[in-house]
């Protein structure tokens, strides 16, 4: 049955006469039944109307429109229940000094599709306007249904050939709780002093209900971003084993700023925010900033997945004694396709879990345990091609070049050694000389061919607290020289200790009585050689490059990949939301660089980083790691976060203006570099043209309200205990606008995809990258040292964490190193049309050139991966660098080791 139809005429003389919108606020009925009392008849078609009935048509315009909202599992759409209305952009109402407001429409003939994967229902929609109304600009929507929805967007058809898109992508809550309309603007975008005065006072509006007034403890519905510090990680009700410093707002324990939630604060600590009493889930964040109902449902069926994969060797250890693991082998049948049904889960191995899960996830990993067949881990890269390349001195240096902490490995550029404090390394000429292939230390030195990898100076001043937690763990320098066929080969490993001042502190302090040491009476250092395979000194040789991989894992998870990706981007996010229209182009650049990051870091903040957490329980710093991000965000500078400046400050590469890059590394056959270079260059050329084509002068950059105010206050806010530094970008200019944007986009992208989706392949064998240290290398003349020398791969197997860590471990990362189904990958907007987020056919080409330049460096980077010569691209463990590979053409999910995502977003 066709829809009916008010009749212009009916329209007209209702409004002449004042009676329609009062008669309407009056009554429950719909509009076909108060125009039915007025005249009895209603016209079934619109064009019947317009071109039949003697009304004044001309002063009406019918405007139709489509409107998508994706549909949510057992959930009914809004359908009638759901009113937009339309803003002209174009003509003003003298009354309200805005935009011309249309009265409402409602959303009809609802029709359910699938639409680019997802499912969605599409509704018609119809306005009637006077033919001054303009070109619409802005849209109300008010829901009146009892549950919330997502819109996706609306295009409307203003006539035959001209339409108005609006990108929308937002959740719609129910008036009934907000109390209000949410707005949405077109994809039209404009600079502040360009904006169409009819659209002025409705940018400003906008911008200042995101802002909140930072009180009260934030609901599910509010579209809010405001500023927190990270007090919310430590539990003091609990006991003051759960207590841990307030990290942001003080010079001792600088910090990045959050996303306010408002909790309650703890009864034992005032400046904590309190925590639920089971690890939860549901912490707020902007609605606009939740993963959706469809990655939420995939992101709990995949930490699913590899809980009940933890729990198939856990339920295994039950029948054993020791909690190491008893051999490689043991290991290694934690992975395959699937497991004999000789050992099942029993209820209490699920049990243990009620405390370290969600209970969300809780019932969901009991189901799945009930299965007949629960599956093993998969087969992680480093062992997939060889059982033992892991344990080549190759590859454990390839791994700092092409593995996944490739951001740490710097030039040595004094020997010998010395710390920041003056401190002498005893790492002399004669351990390492007669492993520099002929050269001396001056010439290796002079020809820019010695490296290390340093986890000395940031740890050194932790070191008596953390080893006061019982802990096994050194302070690292590993030397390295660079062969003439570019590989790299360590020559040298110095594990440093505090030099104990009891026997409580450091309960291995016999070592320090037996064996050949030295230092002082601040530090003492072993230093370790390589050695020929089979003898003694490279059992020893292998149990300190273990260590040394202790260190860098936890670098890698704290540094690397949590501050200087997770935690650094969220302060733009939020002065993003607070201060960039929802119109202004730079806005509009950004949007899908945050997609998901807030929800991530919320997450966890919840059950990762919180006192006692995942974190906490596996690396070595324990209950001092977040206290160490802190510690290492004093020397952060975001000015030196992009890639080239990166590398000039590690000593790995050196200016060359004759390069794209600006750059020229030291050595080509640095797989991390090279290919991030050529990605680096793609996002600068990408933003730069953007940048061009909505500012054509620096005083145009100077003039921008709202980038001004942004970057204000990420400066003196979001990073607010860095405000003070002289290195922050003055903005001033388009070139210094470009540089910025290009930074934080690299940060959220490629940076972040070269030290997260690499962990299952190297991390998902702990032999390779354990997390932690149970035992210290052995000295000559100790207890430890005969039991070593009983059976060195036992000893090794008891140095690795405890098999239910090390398992847990593997959980944890091979959840980390999954794409979701949803991602969204560098180049791609992953919203259909191009047209449906900006009407400007010039971006459209820039992003056009920006995703075929990718696809021009996706084919370099096979090209590379298979020359014979670059040795460092699959190393001994032939795994191919692929990490930093932009994957434009597939959308496969799953642990793939190769795609960048645009966004911080698992």
């Amino acid at each position: 049955m066709q829809a009916s139809i008010i009749c212009p005429r009916l329209l007209y003389k209702a409004e002449k006469q004042n009676q329609y919108s009062r008669s309407l606020s009056k009554t429950n009925k719909s509009i076909e039944d108060y125009c039915a009392k007025m005249q009895p008849g209603l016209c079934t078609s619109l064009s019947e109307c317009l071109h039949s009935c003697g009304c004044p048509v001309n002063k009406l315009v019918i405007v139709k429109g489509c409107v998508v909202i994706r549909r949510s599992r057992g959930q009914s759409g809004p359908g009638k229940y759901a009113s937009i209305q339309l803003y002209s952009s174009t003509e003003i109402d003298s009354r309200t000094q805005k935009g011309k407001l249309s009265e409402k429409a409602y959303l009809r003939d609802g029709k359910k599709v699938k639409e680019n994967g997802s499912r969605v229902t599409r509704y018609r929609v119809e306005f009637q306007v006077e033919r001054e109304f303009g070109t619409p600009g802005a849209l109300l929507i008010n829901n009146q249904h009892k549950r919330e929805f997502f819109l996706k967007s609306v295009k409307l058809q203003i006539s035959r050939d001209q339409f108005v898109h609006f990108d929308c992508h937002s959740w719609v809550y129910p008036s009934s709780k907000t109390k209000s309309s949410r707005l949405f603007f077109s994809n039209k975008t404009y600079l502040p002093n360009g904006t169409p005065e009819a659209l002025r006072e409705l940018r400003k509006e906008e911008l200042r209900s995101l802002r909140g007034n930072g009180r009260g403890e934030r609901k599910e519905w509010e579209r809010i971003y405001d500023y927190d510090y990270y007090n919310d990680l430590a539990s003091p009700d609990k006991g003051p084993e759960h207590s841990r410093p307030v990290l942001g707002g003080s010079r001792q324990y600088p910090y990045p700023r959050r996303g306010r939630t408002g909790r309650a604060r703890s009864a034992q600590d005032p400046r904590t925010e309190s925590r639920p009493d089971v690890i939860s889930l549901d912490i707020y964040v902007p609605p606009d900033e939740r993963f959706s109902p469809k990655k939420m449902s995939e992101f709990i069926s995949k930490s699913v997945q590899a809980v009940v994969h933890f729990l198939i060797p856990e339920a295994k250890s039950l029948f054993q004694e020791s909690k190491s693991f008893q051999s490689f082998d043991e290991i290694f049948e934690m992975f395959g396709k699937s497991r004999n049904n000789d050992h099942v889960v029993d209820a209490s191995t699920v049990e243990k879990l009620k405390t370290v899960v969600p209970k969300l996830l809780f019932g969901h990993i009991v189901n799945e345990t009930r299965k007949e067949k629960p599956t093993k881990f998969p087969l992680p890269q480093i062992i997939a091609a060889s059982d033992v390349a892991w344990k080549e001195d190759e590859e454990f240096a390839r791994e700092m070049l092409a593995g996944l902490n490739p951001v740490v490995i710097k030039g040595l550029e004094k020997f010998p050694l010395e710390s920041n404090y003056g401190k002498k390394s005893s790492i002399q000429a004669w351990h390492i000389e007669k492993n520099l292939d002929g050269l001396s230390i001056e010439q290796a030195m002079g020809e820019r061919r010695l490296f290390i990898l340093d986890h000395y100076d940031y740890l050194m001043p932790f070191m008596d607290r953390i080893l006061s937690q019982g802990t096994c763990m050194y302070a690292s320098r590993t030397l390295l020289f660079l062969r003439n066929d570019e590989t790299l080969k360590p020559v040298a490993i110095e594990l440093s200790l505090p030099y104990p001042k009891s026997e409580e502190q450091i309960p291995q302090l016999s070592m320090f009585r037996n064996g050949t040491h030295y230092g002082d009476e601040e530090a003492i250092n072993w230093v370790y050689l390589p050695s020929a395979k089979g003898t003694v000194e490279r059992a020893l040789w292998q149990l300190a490059k273990a260590h040394v991989v202790a260190n860098d894992s936890a670098y890698h998870q704290l540094i690397s990949h949590w501050l200087n990706t997770h935690t650094v981007v969220e302060p733009f996010i939020i002065a993003t939301r607070r201060q960039l229209s929802q119109m202004h182009p730079i806005q509009r650049l950004l949007e899908p660089h945050f997609k998901d990051t807030m929800h991530i870091n919320a997450l966890a903040r919840s059950a990762v980083l919180n006192s006692e957490g995942a974190l906490e329980k596996s690396l070595s710093p324990g209950k001092f790691s977040m206290e160490l991000t802190s510690a290492l965000y004093k020397d952060w500078r975001f000015d030196q976060q992009g890639l080239p400046a990166d590398l000039l400050k590690r000593g790995m590469a050196v200016e060359d203006p004759g390069e794209a890059s600006g750059v020229r590394l030291l050595f080509a056959d640095y797989p991390y570099a090279a290919d991030g270079l050529e990605i680096w260059c793609a996002i600068r050329d990408w933003v730069s043209d953007y940048c061009g084509l909505h500012y054509a002068t620096d005083a145009a950059v100077v003039a921008d309200t709202e980038i001004q105010s942004w970057w204000t206050e990420i400066r003196y806010i979001g990073h607010g205990d860095k405000s003070g530094e002289r290195w922050w970008y003055q903005l001033d200019s388009v070139a210094d606008l470009a540089a910025t944007l290009t930074t934080l986009i690299w940060v959220a992208s490629a940076l972040h995809a070269s030290v997260n989706f690499g962990q299952y392949a190297y991390a998902g064998f702990p032999p390779n990258r354990p997390s932690a240290c149970r035992k210290l290398v052995p000295v000559e003349g100790t207890p430890e040292f005969a039991e070593f020398l009983g059976d060195p791969d036992r000893y090794f197997l008891e140095t690795l964490p405890e098999r239910t860590a090390a398992t847990l471990g593997v959980a944890l990362v091979e959840i980390l190193s999954t794409h979701m189904s949803e991602e969204v990958y560098l180049g791609r907007r992953g919203r259909g049309s191009s047209w449906e987020w900006t009407d400007n056919p010039e971006v459209v080409l820039a992003l056009e050139k920006f995703g075929e330049n990718l696809g021009r460096i996706q084919e370099r980077i096979s090209e590379r991966n298979i020359d014979p010569k670059l040795k460092n691209r699959r190393g001994p463990a032939k795994i191919p660098y692929t990490l930093l590979y932009p994957d434009t053409t597939s959308s496969a999910g799953g642990i793939t080791g190769k795609g960048i995502p645009n966004s911080v977003s698992i």
